[in-house]
């Protein structure tokens, strides 16, 4: 995808700066303060599209009527300005980024992105449902700035940027591969920001234990005691708080690593990928405990189960 106004006479520079976003990310109003101009470049990596705008000072705006008239979940994206300032509002913030900071917002609800003057930005756009983590969580940390220099922001944001300039070197298997592991890497920034919140009611900690285990599920030692320490609460209360999900802790994490489990065995790129090594991405480790797991979860050992979809293809 590339977009260059300077290639088109002035009296049609806006249409087709509103053609191409609306095709390329989501519909959305425009206010020019001087006359349209910029560049917009990027490429779709699996599910993540990944586009560098350049653009004088404008305002976008995603409105309710945006939202009624769009089909589908809705995606998530992020903004990492290169230069210049850049502010986005949503649920109710107003928030300023600068080079190497970065933001997240929801298409799903209202919001606006304002250059305040001529800007370079990086966005990175996904279906909400890939980011594995509580919509309603979420809500918490739209239109939150997340400081690039520091923490795991000084992790993703580089990251990120780089990923950008290097967009035309990538292709084939390892696209889709990368696309799954900037997600994860999302997923993981995003949930220590939700664990960072500590004084929540009830059913805000069950979404941030979630979104824990979401984003450490594989991690083998994962149990009861490590997740209420990440989310700063005791063992003993967070099963109590959890017990309205009626399922243990333990059982939760058992059941959502059984479900990546098997969706990995049918995912045709999984399919080189022996059964055992499928079991250790979501921290089962040892193979005799995870195969009778799986068929007491699904009927049929993880080998049986793979070969059972697949077969007639």
């Amino acid at each position: 995808m590339r977009l260059r106004t300077s290639d088109v006479p002035a009296r049609d520079r806006e249409e087709l700066w509103r053609h191409t976003v609306a095709q390329s990310f989501v519909p959305l109003d425009f206010e020019f303060r001087r006359d349209c101009s910029g560049e917009i470049t990027g490429r779709q990596i699996g599910h993540v599209l990944v586009t560098e705008v350049t653009a004088g000072p404008h305002r976008a705006e995603r409105t309710d009527r945006h939202i009624r008239s769009s089909a589908g979940p809705g995606f998530y994206k992020l903004s990492l300005p290169v230069s210049g300032r850049v502010r986005i509002r949503q649920d109710g913030r107003d928030t300023p980024l600068l080079p190497g900071d970065l933001t997240i917002y929801d298409t799903s609800r209202p919001y606006q992105v304002v250059f305040d003057g001529t800007c370079r930005v990086i966005v990175v756009m996904f279906p909400r449902g890939e980011l594995r983590l509580p919509q309603r969580a979420m809500r918490e940390v739209t239109a939150r700035r997340i400081a690039g220099g520091r923490g795991l922001g000084g992790v993703v944001c580089p990251l990120l940027v780089n990923l950008a300039g290097h967009l035309d070197e990538i292709g084939g298997a390892p696209a889709a591969r990368l696309a799954d592991n900037v997600v994860d890497l999302v997923a993981t920034l995003y949930a220590s920001c939700l664990g960072e919140h500590t004084t929540a009611p009830a059913p805000v900690l069950r979404e941030r234990v979630k979104a824990v285990i979401a984003a450490r599920l594989g991690e083998p030692g994962l149990g009861p005691e490590t997740v209420a320490a990440a989310c700063h609460v005791s063992p003993g209360y967070l099963h109590k708080v959890f017990r309205a999900e009626g399922v243990t802790v333990s059982r939760y994490i058992r059941d959502l690593r059984l479900e990546r489990c098997r969706r990995d065995l049918l995912d045709p790129r999984s399919r080189e990928v022996a059964v055992r090594a499928i079991g250790a991405r979501w921290g089962f480790t040892d193979a005799a405990h995870f195969s009778r797991v799986f068929k007491e979860g699904y009927g049929l050992a993880p080998h049986e189960y793979r070969l059972s979809r697949h077969a007639g293809e």
